[in-house]
């Protein structure tokens, strides 16, 4: 965590990050344009950010977004904060939040994006199996992920404990084995009360004998999805991870972890 540390110890940097929090996915232009800063001093901060894998690049066509990469907080958090005092300071996080919402105008906030990096060894193939198949699926998530991935295909998350049900339903938009798959993620099916579904996106990179992995959910409805998947994603993704390189799942369902410490 050396270079995390590093990366958050200058003020610049975090100014950087706080912009990424407020709006995510934006390009050089964008931040130069925000931070007031020449453009090559915005890249070597970028740079650093980087490397600390703190901040992720996602192309989309000849443009480079930057997100907030989420990971490194997150194990810190884990390693330090967790397992001592973490009731408590959830109840001052929500004290404190609660009073700056009655602060603020009454306007309606956009719900960032939400960006998660994770690194595999494995091939590009073996993570898109893992990605569409249904029996992996059901090993890793808990739910089987069923469709014939092409799209304009519908697919279901559908449980695997006997009952069927189905928790998120979605399209495919986008299929590009074994590097890019596109989906729509409804996770609140409600015909009578319909609302726009929001988008994930799985870009699996290849180099030499690892993938780097980046999963994008866009178009979150609300900050209440926005803190599910924050928790889901991770614990998802860690299982995937473990079974691609070990052949097997994490011992415990990952995900249970914030269910005992909540």
């Amino acid at each position: 965590m050396d270079s995390v540390f590093k990366a958050l110890a200058d003020p610049t940097r975090r100014l950087l990050l706080d912009r990424l929090r407020e709006h995510n996915g934006q390009t050089l232009r964008d931040l130069c344009e925000r931070l007031e800063m020449a453009r090559q001093s915005v890249t070597q901060h970028l740079d650093v950010l980087q490397r600390a894998n703190l901040v992720t690049v996602v192309r989309r066509g000849r443009e480079r977004l930057h997100y907030l990469n989420p990971t490194p907080i997150h194990e810190i958090e884990q390693r330090w904060i967790s397992g001592f005092d973490k009731p408590r300071l959830q109840a001052i996080s929500a004290i404190k939040n609660q009073a700056e919402e009655y602060a603020m105008s009454n306007e309606p906030t956009a719900v960032p994006t939400y960006v998660y990096v994770t690194y595999i060894r494995a091939r590009a193939e073996q993570v898109w199996q893992a990605l569409t198949d249904a029996d992996l699926t059901a090993r890793y998530w808990g739910h089987a992920n069923v469709s014939d991935w092409q799209p304009g295909s519908a697919w279901e998350h559908r449980r695997v404990d006997g009952s069927g049900k189905v928790d998120v339903v979605g399209r495919v938009i986008e299929a590009e084995p074994p590097t890019r798959l596109v989906i729509t993620f409804d996770d609140v099916p409600d015909p009578e009360s319909p609302r726009e579904a929001s988008v994930v996106t799985f870009l699996v990179e290849p180099h030499e004998d690892i993938v780097r992995l980046t999963v994008t959910h866009e178009k979150l409805a609300d900050q209440e999805m926005l803190n599910g998947i924050s928790q889901g994603w991770p614990a998802v993704l860690a299982n995937l991870k473990s079974l691609l390189e070990t052949g097997d799942v994490l011992p415990q369902a990952p995900w249970e972890m914030y269910r005992s410490h909540a």
